[in-house]
């Protein structure tokens, strides 16, 4: 049996020897050299959702049994037009509104979004000690989900802090996506399931998923019901306002995704062509909830201070909210909105809730050479955020909104003003004040790009 050195005292830490604070580590004795399977069950006490290996086997040969999915999708490529398809719709709307599932209490609760790359576990957690109430995993792709790829796999994982978590699977086919849903309701320990329906990323939209599924209405309709079908925890879904610019029609089909399984529909107020840019509409969020009063509707965009959700609450558009790269910019945001007011948080305070972050990931993806470099990677992923911010103490007026963009200007301290440089070589001496100096020629340019705009729509 393979063996990892395990310092037994702190429970944390599984790569002995090759653990690049090795000599922090209290002295290890013979009697601290556990097992792989002891090691996995002191990993287990603080994450949820690790799929095994021979899961990931069956999952990769299909030999995984998904009886739910194979009788749904028979049924289902019975249909061959449209009307059939419509038809078949109808007939199991009724079958979706009778089935018993776990119930979930949405009123009044802020939601972490989906944020591919950004989102992961350590992140979640920051988010979860700042008093968010419901935590939801990066998208992943059904396709690589049901190939039993690790790296996809991996983006189930909870952390035991995450009491309503959810995750978020994006296809561009009814059988994928139900076949996926089964998976995960079988496998994973999570409260709901959520369909990307608002990815806005060119490869994604052409391939026909993310926000392409929202010129698929059928598709999308026969989609959300076989993933209630096969599901015993709710489905939810993320829209945005529509796929082109300024021609917004889903309003229209809001009560329509309700009735086939949509316990939740979060609508982002861009189109898919406007991507991240200019503002959110909030009065199209609004009629979007004033014309589906069946469906549970939750706002999404643009939310950067508890003024921003006091406002939306008094216009009465929604009670729930989700919080996308405001969480991003200010963690801090969800408390904030909680006790209605402006936290000017100190630069020490900050760089405390970055050693958080920073011991999670440790934990999260290892303290040997691959794992630092990797919780360095997205912590550089998330500074490229984080400079966005600026401290109350320094606003000539609030609230800060979030497409503002200052120009450079001397923080309070050193660390603040180092903190708002927009510079990629001082955030990665941020990660170098926590995690030790980097390689010889290391660069870092960031991933995550959330600032564009098309002219068209291809």
């Amino acid at each position: 049996m393979r063996l990892r050195f395990v310092v037994v005292s702190g429970g944390k830490c599984k790569f002995g020897v090759q653990c690049r604070f090795y000599s922090k580590h209290t002295p290890m004795s013979t009697e601290e050299v556990v097992a792989e399977k002891e090691c996995d069950d002191l990993i287990g006490k603080f994450e949820k959702n690790v799929i095994t290996t021979a899961q990931m086997k069956a999952i990769r040969k299909k030999t995984y049994p998904l009886p739910r999915s194979k009788a749904f999708v028979q049924e289902y490529n019975k249909t061959h037009t449209e009307q059939e398809r419509i038809a078949f719709i109808d007939e199991h709307i009724g079958a979706i509104a009778a089935k018993e599932r776990k119930r979930i209490d949405w009123e009044n609760k802020l939601f972490l979004a989906p944020l591919t790359t950004v989102g992961n576990l350590p992140f979640r957690v920051v988010c979860k000690r700042f008093g968010v109430d419901i935590t939801c995993g990066e998208m992943a792709m059904a396709s690589n989900l049901l190939q039993g790829q690790k790296s996809e796999l991996a983006l189930l994982k909870k952390h035991t802090l995450e009491d309503v978590f959810g995750v978020q699977i994006c296809g561009n086919r009814v059988d994928m996506l139900t076949k996926c849903t089964e998976m995960i309701n079988k496998e994973a320990e999570v409260d709901f399931i959520d369909l990307n329906c608002g990815c806005p990323i060119d490869l994604v939209y052409r391939s026909g998923a993310g926000s392409a599924l929202l010129n698929r209405h059928n598709k999308l309709s026969a989609t959300l019901l076989g993933m209630s079908q096969v599901s015993d925890v709710p489905v939810t879904v993320k829209i945005r306002t529509g796929v082109v610019d300024k021609k917004w029609n889903m309003h229209k089909y809001i009560n329509n995704l309700h009735n086939c399984g949509a316990e939740i529909v979060t609508v982002h107020g861009r189109s898919r062509q406007q991507r991240y840019s200019r503002s959110a509409d909030w009065g199209y969020i609004r009629k979007c909830v004033e014309e589906n009063k069946d469906a549970h509707v939750v706002g999404n965009g643009d939310i950067l201070s508890f003024e921003d959700v006091v406002d939306h609450r008094r216009n009465g558009s929604v009670s729930s909210f989700m919080v996308a790269r405001g969480a991003l910019i200010k963690p801090w945001i969800f408390t904030e909105i909680k006790e209605e007011r402006h936290w000017d948080i100190s630069s020490s305070e900050r760089f405390s809730m970055l050693k958080d972050f920073v011991s999670e990931g440790l934990q999260h993806w290892g303290s040997d050479t691959h794992g630092v470099e990797t919780t360095r990677r997205f912590l550089l992923e998330w500074l490229s955020f984080t400079y966005r911010y600026i401290p109350v103490g320094l606003l000539e007026r609030l609230p800060q909104r979030i497409n503002e963009r200052p120009p450079r200007y001397f923080g309070r301290d050193d660390l603040e003003t180092l903190m708002a440089s927009p510079a990629g070589e001082d955030w990665v001496k941020i990660s170098e004040m926590l995690l030790g100096p980097v390689g010889k020629g290391f660069q870092f340019v960031p991933k995550h790009k959330a600032n564009s705009y098309a002219t068209t729509v291809q």
